[in-house]
């Protein structure tokens, strides 16, 4: 048996009802091979022993008053799981499908990410079951600043540094950050994803669907394709989806879907990004607004669909861009996409694709830009923007969105390069995954057992 084989055998016997941290770490371990017989230090070292158990974790009870003068009660977690090339770096998700299994699976993706951005941040993620959906601004402010009673002697600028995830924007972060700043007496950069006037960075918002764009542009340019005319299916409606949208259209290509957890848009003309940004940035609607108001925009809801599919995946398309939440596209989902066409698939969401579907992929030959390496884009300008913090400075959109671009392009390059020298040329999971490894399993080694 081989030694990667061994240590996950051993998690899944300790850590059984935990599927989705299993799924992420089976997801690296079985690439992980061949890097593991090139160096035999890294078993010596028990670097996968390691490097799949969380260096600590913070679970605490969150007290609230909602609006009604009720005491409510929700769970809040900090995964900080390794911290060897950096200060811990990962968001906060407040949802109510969040549990420690969720967030030690979005903390192991998060190592790898993290180390492929080349900037030194390690990894980890937290959050809680509480819903900011329905919730009113008072109250999402109270329970934000009932959450930094209890986080904020875990963090700093230094030690730990979250940002946003699903549920935490920039309203969430702004209380988030003024609960730290009131407890601690401190303004540093311990959050980032902050509003432009108190040390948030310019294109930090628009990042991670940005990134995964240009992501990619790289992997179609390697194949002397481009993005340019090509009609695109995107999923989710949050951050990263629109400014995937976006991007999409500034590079010449046509976004044609959009969803959320209850339905899906397909517009063959195109997805409209000024009305989405309205209905949910602004008016925070469900897409059913978005259907009211533009005429050509096709709803189908979630139950008009079969169960355990994703209607956004049996559109005709040319390339496809996860962008909703984890494990959204299924065996089938990748076979409907393969059938309709899709030559490019690029993931801005986290473990968007079950295993099976990510071998579908694999098989196909297609351009496939797993997770970590597709959205990391995110992470990497939330690095940019403690940079900017430590400096007491800022820099223009345009400086940052070229960072950004040459970062997501180094991440390419990086997976690319790793893919090639192990033989498996354009297997850009297996490249991403030895890549993002190897820097932190160095580190780790030479600091020594610790």
């Amino acid at each position: 048996m081989s030694y990667s084989q061994q240590v996950f055998d051993e998690l899944k016997g300790r850590y059984a009802d935990q599927p989705e941290f299993l799924q992420a770490v089976q997801e690296v371990l079985t690439t992980l091979q061949p890097a593991l017989d090139k160096n035999p230090a890294y078993q010596r070292n028990k670097i996968l022993e390691r490097i799949v158990e969380p260096e600590r974790i913070f679970q605490f009870r969150v007290e609230w008053v909602d609006d009604k003068g009720e005491i409510q009660v929700n769970r809040g977690y900090r995964v900080q799981f390794n911290s060897a090339i950096g200060p811990y770096k990962g968001g906060l998700r407040f949802h109510p499908t969040v549990n420690l299994g969720v967030l030690k699976f979005l903390g192991f993706e998060q190592i790898f990410k993290n180390s492929l951005t080349g900037t030194p941040i390690g990894g980890a993620k937290g959050g809680s079951d509480f819903d900011p959906k329905g919730k009113s601004d008072n109250e999402v402010m109270r329970f934000c600043q009932a959450f930094m009673v209890q986080l904020h002697r875990y963090i700093g600028a230094l030690v730990d540094v979250p940002a946003g995830d699903i549920g935490v924007g920039g309203r969430e972060i702004g209380y988030l950050y003024g609960a730290y700043k009131r407890l601690t007496t401190k303004y540093e950069g311990v959050l980032t994803g902050k509003p432009l006037n108190f040390g948030g960075s310019l294109a930090r918002t628009e990042a991670t669907g940005y990134g995964t764009v240009y992501f990619a542009q790289e992997m179609l340019k390697a194949r002397g394709e481009s993005l340019e005319g090509k009609k695109c299916a995107v999923s989710g409606a949050g951050n990263v989806a629109i400014y995937c949208c976006e991007k999409l259209y500034q590079v010449g290509a046509t976004p044609v879907t959009v969803s959320d957890s209850r339905g899906m848009i397909y517009d063959p003309n195109g997805i409209k990004v000024d009305v989405l940004k309205q209905v949910k940035e602004v008016e925070r609607a469900s897409l059913t607004r978005y259907a009211e108001l533009v005429p050509t925009a096709q709803y189908t809801a979630r139950d008009d669909y079969p169960a355990g599919r994703n209607a956004v995946w049996s559109v005709p398309v040319d390339a496809a861009f996860p962008c909703a939440t984890q494990n959204e596209v299924n065996v089938e989902d990748a076979k409907c996409l393969l059938a309709n066409g899709c030559k490019c698939v690029a993931e801005g969401a986290n473990m968007p694709s079950s295993i099976e579907a990510i071998n579908e992929f694999l098989k196909s030959g297609i351009a496939y830009g797993p997770a970590k390496a597709a959205n990391a884009g995110g992470v990497a300008t939330s690095q940019l923007e403690m940079e900017q913090n430590a400096g007491m400075t800022a820099w223009t959109f345009d400086e940052v969105d070229g960072k950004l671009h040459n970062i997501m392009t180094g991440i390419y390059n990086a997976a690319a390069e790793t893919a090639r020298e192990f033989g498996c040329e354009g297997n850009l999971v297996l490249g991403a995954n030895i890549a993002g490894f190897r820097k932190v399993a160095d580190a780790m080694i030479a600091q020594g057992v610790i």
